[in-house]
Parts: C-alpha cells; structure tokens; sequence
C-alpha cells in the first residue's frame, strides 16, 4: 500500500470526534492522526450560522494544508482524520477511504461542548446561541455529513464500544 487507510470520523462539535479519533490511533496498528482543529483554512467562513443559512459550500474551505499533509502520510497503516466534513469535500473526498459519522444526540453534545469548552464561557449565552442560530449547523450535520458516512455509530455508546463498532466494520482487508 502506498498511502495508509485514510478514516475520516466525523460528528457535530461535542459528539466525539477527537475522543473518537484519539482511542482509534491507540488501537489500530500503525496508526497516525490528524486533527482539523489544528489548521487554519483559508476561506472558512467567519460566520458558520450565516454559511449554513446560505446554503453551505464545503468547497469554499481551502482543505489543501491538510490534504498536503494527508499526501505525505506514507508509513503509517492508518490515517485517522478527526473532520467534520466527511465526503463534501471535492477536493478532499477523494483521499478519504472510509467515513464513520458519530451520531450524538444534540442535547449530549451541547452538553459536552459546554463541559469542555465552558470555562469563561457563559451557560446561558451559549444556550441562547445554540437556540436562536447554532442549531442550525448541528442540524446540517444531521442532514448532509450523516447521509454520506459509511458507518453510523451511536454516540451514546462508551468510547470503547465505538472504537470496537469502527473497527469490527472496516473493510475486511485492513484489520
């Protein structure tokens, strides 16, 4: 193999992807990740209520840091990307081998986020966000990442479940 098994895990902010991604790099034998948390793209927009009220163009981010480093990945056997964005991305889609979308239910992974996340933040005005205009991304999650993945997990199950899910499900030839 010439470039390692590239798994894009993906979910709504709170709903495990790095979790995910991080116990997925322990268990799987040769296995490096990258986090797209990590980057600043060019073209992200600055507002993501008002690109998914628009309609959301997944091309509009410039996913080519990552991708360069997608490409330069060789030794490793797997190649976990922790990306919400899943196939949407033309110019990405093609490097992904296989897309695994943890399905959180919105109201633990506001919590989580508001756990992780919350110090210095206030409760009631990330409610109050969520409420009046961030659902409205989770929802596009929903709707568009989750139809495309090649696995569904259930976002309630223990960490080491999913891990066990996504692994007992890739393709046969590589585990």
């Amino acid at each position: 193999m010439t470039h390692p098994m590239v798994i894009a895990v993906a979910a709504v902010s709170g709903g495990g992807k790095t979790t995910i991604t991080e116990k997925l790099k322990e268990r799987l034998p040769g296995a490096e990740a990258l986090f797209f948390d990590t980057y600043e793209f060019e073209g992200a927009p600055e507002n993501i209520t008002e690109w998914v009220e628009k309609g959301p163009d997944y091309n509009q981010w410039n996913l080519d840091p990552l991708i360069q480093d997608i490409q330069s990945t060789k030794s490793a056997s797997f190649l976990i990307l922790d990306y919400p964005f899943s196939y949407k991305h033309d110019k990405l889609k093609v490097w992904i081998d296989y897309s695994v979308y943890i399905h959180t239910p919105l109201d633990i992974a506001m919590a989580r986020r508001l756990l992780r996340d919350g110090e210095g933040l206030s409760v009631k005005g990330e409610l109050t966000y969520y409420l009046n205009d961030g659902r409205e991304a989770y929802v596009e999650m929903l709707q568009s990442i989750k139809p495309d993945a090649d696995l569904v997990v259930d976002g309630t199950l223990s960490v080491e479940n999913i891990v066990e899910h996504i692994i007992k499900n890739l393709p046969s030839e590589h585990h």
